[in-house]
């Protein structure tokens, strides 16, 4: 799945598959100006960063169990976001700090380090990558993703797929190249 936030005519919080198909609102109410977005892979959460009304807010892949994590001017402007283990990690756009919210009762606000133009966030670590199986986008032996001349989506699941062509380029009628 693919989560992002647009806060154009209306706010929300949304997703859809990698091929842009069965696109979904999780969050469409009482949201002004979502942000920044991180996912827990395991707990299948997702947390934003809404820099309009000062809070970061945590929601199921669904759309339900909808709460409030932190809000407030302590976590004014702030833009970036990352979860790992116990925490959110942030930057705060005014000072440049990095902050570390505790994500299960949003106390434990720490300023953790200043970085001079940081505006994004991420954590890399082992525990964070998800195991990868076979998946229908993997080269076949022509080299080609999951068959596709071009460009290979994962579709509703990691057995499907949606090929698509670059700029310029029309699918054929085969579904997989692109003329």
């Amino acid at each position: 799945k693919l989560f992002f936030t647009d806060y154009g005519n209306a706010a929300k919080v949304e997703r859809c598959d990698m091929d842009g198909m069965n696109r979904t609102w999780i969050v469409d109410s009482k949201i002004e100006q979502p942000t920044a977005l991180a996912l827990d892979l395991v707990n299948k959460y997702v947390y934003w960063v809404d820099i309009y009304l000062d809070s970061v807010e945590v929601v199921d892949y669904q759309g339900r169990k909808r709460h409030t994590i932190i809000k407030g001017r302590q976590i004014r402007h702030l833009c970036g976001l990352a979860v790992f283990e116990s925490y959110l990690y942030t930057v705060n756009s005014d000072n440049l700090n990095i902050l570390r919210v505790n994500r299960y009762n949003g106390t434990d606000v720490q300023s953790l380090a200043r970085l001079d133009n940081a505006k994004e966030i991420h954590v890399y670590q082992k525990r964070t990558q998800t195991a990868v199986r076979s998946h229908a986008c993997e080269v076949d032996p022509y080299g080609m993703p999951g068959g596709c001349s071009h460009i290979c989506l994962l579709s509703s699941n990691y057995k499907a797929r949606t090929c698509r062509c670059r700029t310029g380029f029309i699918l054929g009628s085969d579904g997989r190249s692109c003329k």
